[in-house]
């Protein structure tokens, strides 16, 4: 171990750091955010350095390093872009038997500044040793996807606990004991949604034996159109922390391999032309799970507020009391038509975007296929291609042009993506001919004509040379 992981108390600690450009800035913050006594010489200062010196935070000496400058001195940075400042600085620092760090020159560092994850009073510190400091940033990068805001606040109340729970409980076992139980408690769902002051009485109330049962929970969990990747950070931590997870057929493979190993996965998708369970059932699966104490993760593709029937769930939870949060999700309209290269609005071409579904409930109103059918708007139509036949006649009937470019989006964001464009006259026969299969979005308007401009991501699509210009579509 060629470097020992400490962490050092710097408050109010004098600091040197040799040079006043960007490289020295970075420092700078972290030291200051430390809490550390700065004083900085150089030639000349960035901006910032200027403002910290006005606001007392720092100050600054215009000119060169002399060894004097490190007396009184805990530490000292080089950060100079000349390779004999920062020699010098490292020798005379050696010299004191001081600890110095000669920034990208790990053989002049007696110290380095490791990748950071900061959850104060939680502080996890990543280092490579200066051998590999890209990989290292990476690994936090990776970290810091898992570990949830709330881990602060929560280390924070524990901390203002813990001579209580000395006091109440004898040997260290018993006192484990204790912290595991408030660590798969409610105290933590509490702050997750930023109740503090509940999270506290909670925590009380445990220490006094007052504990209730273990009350379950249902997050409703957007898991985007399908590219694990496009998954957010509470999504992926929910993921992690759920004892159930109840998700339907839009989620792809690769995003339900990053759920909890241990975790319970129950399937209820719907899927056109295939048995699915019914939305009554799934209500009635979500409230038991809740009532039983568990930590359910209800993951939906897409967003669950966007034909995503997040909101009827949430109803069937509300008589129960049954506690709940919504995390959005990228819906697939915006993830498959930015994967696809169509931007869903453009000043030239669509100055508006509808979204719409081709699947309605059999004693709904029929959709408003006049406002549908305007030009300069994109439409998307989610669950739309058992119906495209019938679409495209409504929409043409309506005064939509017939020539008015359309992409249809398989499999949008996956890897598996294809993307088949034509107009809107083709519609019922280009499903047919390429055979589409679920899930699939379509996209009608004039912003898909640029699709093959934009283009990125995957195979190229089966393009179309469409019948008119675009100037003559508006």
């Amino acid at each position: 171990m060629q470097y020992l992981p400490l962490f050092v108390k710097l408050t109010d600690k004098p600091v040197l750091i040799v040079g006043g450009g960007s490289v020295a800035l970075r420092k700078a913050g972290t030291l200051l955010t430390a809490g550390a006594k700065l004083t900085v010489i150089s030639p000349e200062f960035a901006a910032e350095f200027i403002e910290w010196q006005q606001q007392g935070k720092a100050e600054l000496i215009t000119g060169y390093f002399s060894p004097e400058l490190l007396d009184g001195k805990l530490l000292v940075i080089a950060a100079t872009d000349n390779d004999s400042v920062n020699a010098a600085v490292f020798a005379a620092a050696t010299a004191r038997n001081m600890l110095a760090n000669t920034v990208d020159d790990q053989p002049k560092c007696s110290f380095i500044f490791p990748s950071i994850i900061d959850r104060s009073p939680i502080i996890i510190a990543i280092s490579s040793f200066g051998t590999a400091p890209v990989l290292a940033r990476r690994l936090r990068e990776k970290l810091e996807t898992l570990l949830p805001q709330h881990l602060g606040p929560l280390a924070q109340l524990v901390g203002r606990f813990r001579d209580k729970v000395k006091a109440k409980f004898q040997g260290f076992a018993a006192r484990r004991q204790f912290w595991e139980k408030v660590f798969d408690s409610d105290v933590v769902r509490d702050l997750e949604q930023n109740l503090p002051a509940q999270a506290e009485q909670r925590l009380d109330a445990m220490l006094q034996d007052q504990v209730p049962a273990r009350q379950g929970e249902v997050w409703i969990v957007g898991a985007g159109p399908g590219d694990p990747e496009l998954l957010t950070l509470k999504a992926l931590q929910l993921m992690q922390q759920a004892d159930v997870v109840v998700y339907d057929y839009l989620v792809s493979p690769d995003i339900l391999e990053l759920v909890r190993r241990d975790a319970e996965r129950l399937c209820v998708g719907k899927k056109a032309g295939a048995h699915s369970v019914a939305q009554q059932e799934t209500n009635a699966l979500l409230i038991e799970l809740a009532l039983a104490g568990k930590k359910v993760c209800r993951l939906k593709g897409g967003d669950p507020f966007i034909f995503g029937r997040g909101g009827e769930e949430i109803e069937a939870l509300l008589p129960h009391l049954i506690p709940f949060q919504v995390v959005p999700g990228v819906t697939a309209a915006a993830g498959c038509a930015a994967y696809a290269g169509i931007p869903l609005t453009h000043r030239e071409h669509a100055q508006s975007v509808q979204f719409v579904t081709g699947h309605c409930r059999k004693d709904g109103d029929q959709p408003d296929w006049h406002s549908m059918s305007r030009s300069q708007q994109t439409l998307v139509i989610y669950m739309g291609i058992l119906k495209a036949a019938d679409i495209q006649a409504q929409l043409i009937a309506a005064g939509r042009h017939g020539n008015t470019p359309l992409a249809i989006v398989e499999n949008g964001t996956r890897r598996e993506q294809r993307v088949i464009t034509g107009t809107l006259a083709e519609l019922g026969s280009l499903v047919q001919q390429h055979q589409v299969v679920s899930p699939a979005l379509l996209i009608i308007g004039e912003v898909v004509a640029l699709q093959s401009q934009l283009h990125w991501f995957g195979q190229r699509p089966s393009a179309a040379v469409f019948a008119q210009p675009l100037t003559q579509l508006q």
